[in-house]
């Protein structure tokens, strides 16, 4: 299989409200963290890179233990554009919130 950066990723309101209140109900006091924020540019960055058809997300975490998101443009062959731009330091939320919504609340 290639990617084309067309792929569905669509998803409901509903589903994922359902996805994120069952992570906030499986972590209730050990995963303070609900998402983070990344910023257009950095975003925009890594999809400009040549050959970039989509961007993966990795799970991580820093030497305190605590969640990251680092970012990676992705080839059609499904590599990673791992000499590019890299995204990480991502504004967690709390305390960068949005006001309380279905995904978050």
């Amino acid at each position: 299989m290639s990617f084309t950066g067309n792929e569905n990723h669509s998803i409901s309101l509903k589903d994922a409200s359902l996805l994120t209140a069952n992570f906030r109900t499986s972590h209730p006091s050990s995963m303070t963290i609900k998402g983070f924020y990344f910023g257009k540019t950095a975003i925009q960055d890594i999809l400009n890179q040549t050959d970039c058809v989509g961007i993966r997300i990795y799970f991580g975490e820093d030497n305190s233990n605590n969640p990251k998101l680092v970012l990676v443009g992705v080839r059609a062959n499904e590599d990673d554009i791992e000499n590019g731009h890299l995204a990480e330091y991502g504004l967690p939320c709390p305390p960068n919130n949005s006001a309380a919504n279905s995904l978050n609340s």
